[in-house]
């Protein structure tokens, strides 16, 4: 028997409760390869899944944690045998599937890479599928043409998960980073990733008529989308991209014009995580261990238990949760 976060449904009313219960192997899913988990972490996605909604929740009961790091305990595929680390990032685990808020975990062998080479597990988790889907973000600025003499970069929703190591992750490549933040209090923590600027949200929160505005960023890392990312569109400077990572903000691109796609040839491109081809998996995590400081990702993390989770993904579905929560299913 080992503890897991379970999630379960009320028949009658209706809404969901999350609690630390003991398992067994036997509860997991069908799969062909067992990891002993060591860290997991909390997601907005979490927040949604663990709150009394149940939000991503089709089949109940469940164990959230769209990621997780540890040891391969049993496999019956050959890419992977006991012993190794690893680590698991979307594919609709936590979601789906049962996930990595629980001591053990029962996956597919497509789902897992290898933790790559001078990272620990706890690091791991510290980046989680939120630093993994910066450095998507980062890269893909990057393969658009970003250069560090361009200008400034913009992240939006800074504080956040993505935001975060986003921030960091552009600085240590030697990028001016202006990070937007609504609470004025992360101001020092931002400028401790690195951030060289601090736009406040309402700076940018209000949808305009104009079709372009001054050109002022040489890309973008989104988190917020909405009328947010309807602005940054017109003061992105010409053939700049804006990644986009999160909809915060809505789904819509309020006040959004073709303007600056058509006259200074801004790209927007969209980022996905959760459904990434392997070698694209490697290659952020490779590039994530070489570059992200550790000690800037230590400054990240707010550490936490099983038992934890509950209170802290209400939290997280109010925006009161600073960077990565790393959470030691064993403790």
């Amino acid at each position: 028997m080992f503890n897991a976060l379970v999630v379960e449904k009320d028949a009658e009313s209706g809404r969901t409760h999350a609690a630390v219960q003991q398992i067994g192997e036997a509860d997991l899913p069908e799969a062909e390869v067992t990891v002993a988990v060591e860290y997991s972490t909390l997601n907005y996605k979490d927040g949604l899944c663990i709150g009394p909604g149940g939000g991503l929740v089709r089949h109940y009961p469940h164990v959230p944690g769209i990621d997780f790091a540890g040891t391969v305990e049993a496999s019956d595929d050959d890419r992977w045998t006991p012993g190794d680390k690893v680590i698991l990032t979307g594919w609709r685990v936590g979601e789906a599937h049962w996930g990595g808020h629980a001591q053990k975990a029962r996956v597919k062998p497509e789902w897992l890479v290898p933790l790559p080479e001078g990272m620990t597990t706890r690091q791991a988790m510290a980046v989680g599928t939120a630093g993994l889907t910066a450095m998507l973000a980062v890269q893909a600025l990057e393969d658009q043409g970003l250069s560090e003499h361009h200008g400034p970069v913009l992240v939006t929703g800074a504080a956040g998960g993505v935001g975060s190591v986003a921030t960091a992750l552009l600085a240590q490549a030697g990028r001016e980073v202006a990070a937007v933040t609504g609470r004025p209090e992360q101001a020092d923590y931002l400028k401790g990733l690195g951030a060289t600027e601090i736009v406040p949200r309402d700076e940018l929160a209000e949808v305009t008529k104009k079709p372009l505005e001054s050109e002022r960023w040489a890309g973008c890392v989104d988190a917020v989308a909405g009328a947010m990312l309807g602005r940054v569109l017109k003061q992105m400077k010409y053939g700049a991209s804006v990644a986009a990572v999160g909809l915060a903000g809505g789904a819509a691109i309020e006040g959004a014009l073709i303007t600056p796609f058509i006259l200074r040839g801004v790209n927007l491109l969209g980022i996905d995580s959760v459904m990434q081809p392997y070698a694209a998996r490697v290659r952020a995590w490779e590039r994530i261990a070489r570059d992200l400081p550790m000690e800037t990702l230590e400054a990240m993390v707010e550490p936490a238990t099983l038992s934890d989770l509950p209170r802290l993904g209400a939290d997280i579905l109010k925006g009161q949760v600073r960077g990565r929560v790393v959470v030691d299913v064993n403790a």
